[in-house]
């Protein structure tokens, strides 16, 4: 995948060093992003999660209270098998 950013590359590779103790990648983040996109990554994960369990989106809207366009925007994402949300999801959730 191209870089949309020239920083991008840097930035992933210290979250990749900092991920490694969950308090520091915590106080890094919150420091990193405002509370409300703290907020709408979380939800937009729990989403993906809940997508790949075959919930409806009608009901994972009303289970994060979050519109149904929001549910549907991350569906598209994962279309793609071998994009990060399928990657992670079949790394850490699969069983």
């Amino acid at each position: 995948m191209e870089y949309l950013h020239k920083y991008a590359e840097e930035l992933e590779s210290l979250l990749a060093k900092v991920a490694k103790d969950q308090k520091l990648l915590h106080e890094f983040l919150f420091d990193l992003l405002t509370p409300e996109e703290y907020k709408d990554i979380a939800i937009r994960w729990q989403i993906v999660k809940q997508i790949k369990q075959d919930i409806p989106f009608r009901d994972i809207a009303k289970n994060l209270k979050v519109a149904t366009a929001t549910v549907s925007r991350g569906s598209r994402e994962l279309m793609s098998k071998k994009g990060g949300f399928n990657l992670v999801y079949e790394k850490f959730y699969q069983k």
